[in-house]
């Protein structure tokens, strides 16, 4: 069990840093992001939690949004899992943990 919150709050971890480095290569690249080799190899990475967060927010938001909904989605499950692994720590004892 322990395997699994971590590989889950490692993803979400993963895939956070894709998005924020893809926010603040975009500010720095400005118009010239999309032919940026670095952009695009962080938006590769945070593709896939992006569409994912397209099929399951209404169509109301725009896609402009959905990365900014994907962080927030992603930050919140990264939160669940480590107090998970916190709680789990705890109960079956912190040096099983490490």
């Amino acid at each position: 069990m322990l395997l699994i919150i971590s590989s889950i709050k490692l993803v979400a971890e993963i895939a956070l840093l894709a998005l924020a480095g893809q926010f603040l290569l975009g500010l720095l690249a400005g118009a010239k992001r999309d032919s940026n080799f670095f952009y695009r190899l962080l938006q590769v990475l945070a593709n896939p939690f992006v569409k994912g967060t397209r099929l399951i927010t209404p169509r109301v938001v725009i896609d402009r949004h959905i990365p900014l909904a994907a962080f927030v989605l992603l930050a919140l499950v990264w939160f669940v899992a480590t107090v998970a692994k916190i709680n789990l720590c705890l109960q079956i004892g912190v040096q099983a943990c490490r």
